[in-house]
């Protein structure tokens, strides 16, 4: 009886842990990307703010850090004309298909200690990643349309 309980435990153990497509992932993600366009599914002029931070034209050229270890990265926004500064965010890469390489991505904005001052997170999809590049989709409504946000990052 006590094989058995221990074998479950160890079976509980090994199915609530991360696949190693995910596990992968956390390893090329990691370390410091520039974000160099924003590019929308539709034409026209949106004014949209991302992360419930910033516009376009004040994300692109931002860098990113992420630190896998602990789920946790900084973004820079560096315009000039913008809030500039650092700020902090935690981090999910939860594996949507292994087939396809298509996974959700939750991001949430922290204060410098990693504590969430808001309780909201934005949830992305990570639709690519290789060693030199990485893209980022979110899918949002507007007027009852599907409005498709892409961001485009390279590593540094």
């Amino acid at each position: 009886m006590k094989k058995f309980v221990l074998l479950c435990l160890a079976i509980v153990l090994v199915s609530c842990g991360s696949s190693k497509t995910v596990r992968a992932s956390k390893k090329v993600i990691k370390g410091e990307w520039g974000l160099n366009s924003i590019n929308y599914n539709q034409t026209g002029n949106y004014n949209v703010t991302l992360l419930n931070d910033a516009t376009k034209s004040c994300l692109e050229g931002s860098t990113w850090q992420f630190v896998p270890n602990n789920n946790t990265g900084t973004y820079t926004i560096n315009q000039a004309s913008c809030a500039t500064g650092l700020r902090n965010f935690v981090f999910t890469i939860q594996e949507v298909n292994a087939e396809t390489g298509l996974y959700d991505f939750l991001l949430k904005p922290t204060n410098a200690k990693g504590k969430s001052e808001t309780n909201q997170g934005f949830r992305l999809s990570l639709t690519a990643l290789s060693e030199t590049d990485m893209q980022w989709q979110q899918t949002v409504s507007v007027d009852g349309k599907a409005f498709i946000i892409t961001m485009n990052f390279n590593k540094q």
